[in-house]
């Protein structure tokens, strides 16, 4: 082997070691909360990091079942508000994301350049500040504890917009002007003409609407006080600075923690490829 074949070689070897190292270092944190989710509360304390429980214990996801009456963990209806507020927040995303992205990118309209600056300042603006005003928004139009107070707020999101826009002025105009020749409305044009071909951009919006919706909290949080409407997060955390705020029951947190992390897990799995697809064609950096 050349000197050149064996330092190819070498680097091949070195880059490879590297990204096991960051794949360790990326996936430790999840296989020690997922080993720790089955110890003993004992062997939690005293062996935080180990990944082997001794003895394996299921105390803590019996809890989450529902099973310990001493913890009342309401998983049935966490996960039930969860799923509808995000179900209905990512639709919301998907369809005003889109409407607003093609009338952005393919008509005019006064104050168009306004519009798209306004968008980008509005990325600008820290969430935290908006607590106040969101809160007594939604006690002053009634929205306050109702499904409709926690949905709202959250249908409009800049970046899915400015996402779709991006998408739709990199389809070529000479698509639509054929389609206007055929007698086709702006509706169809979008429809059936545009929106097929930015299907990437469209999975990309639904994965990222499905985990900030999900992973939401600070919003819920000034958007409902009542236990029936709390999500999965909202619900974990009362409940961890609550009764179990005195003690420990690393495996009980834990593993809650961890049945928060399986739906986007399993959403970014499956969309994953097209996500790829589509920040490698729609320019986002």
């Amino acid at each position: 082997m050349t000197r050149i074949g064996r330092r190819g070689s070498a680097l091949r070897g070195f880059a490879y070691a590297v990204l096991v190292v960051g794949l360790l270092l990326y996936l430790g944190p999840f296989l020690i909360q997922l080993a720790t989710s089955f110890k003993t509360d004992p062997d939690a304390a005293q062996n935080p990091v180990s990944l082997i429980p001794r003895p394996v214990s299921t105390d803590a996801w019996d809890a989450v079942a529902g099973n310990d009456p001493a913890v009342d963990v309401r998983m049935g209806r966490w996960l039930f508000n969860s799923f509808l507020v995000t179900i209905c927040v990512t639709a919301g995303r998907v369809l005003l994301g889109s409407f607003a992205g093609y009338a952005l990118a393919r008509l005019w309209f006064p104050g168009k350049r306004a519009v798209g600056a306004g968008l980008i300042a509005v990325l600008a603006v820290p969430g935290i500040v908006l607590l106040i005003p969101k809160f007594l928004i939604l006690q002053r139009t009634g929205l306050y504890d109702t499904y409709g107070g926690m949905i709202l707020p959250l249908l409009a999101d800049a970046v899915s917009i400015m996402l779709m826009r991006t998408a739709f002025e990199a389809v070529p105009y000479e698509l639509e002007e054929a389609a206007i020749i055929d007698g086709a409305g702006v509706f169809t044009r979008f429809w059936r003409v545009v929106l097929p071909l930015t299907v990437p951009a469209l999975i990309t919006v639904v994965i990222l609407a499905f985990q900030g919706s999900w992973n939401e909290f600070v919003h819920f949080l000034v958007a409902t006080s009542d236990p029936d409407k709390a999500t999965l997060n909202l619900g974990i955390a009362r409940l961890t600075t609550g009764s179990l705020g005195s003690g420990t029951r690393f495996p009980l947190k834990l593993a809650l923690a961890m049945l928060s992390t399986i739906p986007i897990a399993l959403v970014y799995v499956f969309f994953s490829r097209h996500f790829t697809r589509s920040i490698a064609s729609s320019g986002i950096k």
